[in-house]
């Protein structure tokens, strides 16, 4: 769900048990064991117990649940027959990272390290500020683009067709998450708090599919390493 090069070396890794791949752990997703025997996404890494460890997107993890192959690794994994696999195991894996993603860019707005507003956004980019832009799903073509010339221009980059990542959330759930009102755009400024972003939005996006390449490499980097923090 990573690209390799982004990885840092010393971050452990685990072995996904659907494509057999092994990979740094920040990148993959745990899957826990309930005590009813019930397997539930545990995204955030903190489940006690035996995990398991999935590293492809949802249309993978769909075809290994419906085709019986996700329950006999679990079983393997969790060296039990008593496991639950729910129905909507994707669904809710899906939600659990959309949840961790909007918790991350609330608490973020919360310390102050988000700017949001159009205007205040482009001066910032225009000024080399910004590190990390990003937009709503249902945000204006004309607005994006506006804010992305901006970034550019201000990050020396005219021509790379760099351009700011559009979320898989609306205005609506993102004005919800960051408890302001009308979030269409917004930019983060702080490297550290970019590479704690660009964590949870690498593996939530990677997961449903969407485009993560307006993710700087190097925000993606350091994110790697925030987010092998977290899982430890």
């Amino acid at each position: 769900m990573r690209s390799p090069q982004h990885e840092p070396a010393n971050e452990p890794e685990r072995r996904c048990i659907i494509s057999g791949d092994r990979a740094p752990k920040g990148g993959l997703i745990r899957l826990a064991l309930g005590p009813d025997g019930e397997v539930a996404p545990d995204v955030r890494a903190r489940a006690p117990g035996r995990g398991a460890w999935i590293g492809v997107d949802r249309s993978a993890f769909e075809a290994a649940l419906s085709k019986g192959k996700l329950k006999g690794a679990l079983i393997r994994a969790f060296k039990t027959s008593a496991v639950n696999v729910p129905e909507d195991l994707v669904a809710r894996t899906e939600a659990a990272l959309e949840r961790a993603a909007l918790d991350r860019l609330g608490l973020e707005a919360r310390s102050g390290s988000l700017v949001t507003g159009s205007d205040r956004i482009a001066d910032a980019a225009r000024k080399g500020q910004v590190l990390l832009l990003l937009h709503a799903s249902d945000a204006g073509e004309d607005g994006n683009r506006k804010l992305d010339q901006a970034w550019r221009v201000g990050s020396d980059l005219e021509g790379s067709g760099r351009t700011g990542l559009v979320l898989g959330a609306n205005r609506t759930i993102l004005s919800k998450a960051l408890g302001r009102e009308n979030v269409v755009h917004l930019a983060v400024t702080d490297r550290a708090a970019a590479a704690r972003i660009s964590a949870v939005l690498d593996r939530w996006h990677g997961f449903i599919g969407r485009d993560l390449s307006a993710l700087p490499c190097e925000t993606r980097s350091q994110g790697s390493q925030a987010r092998g923090a977290d899982l430890d």
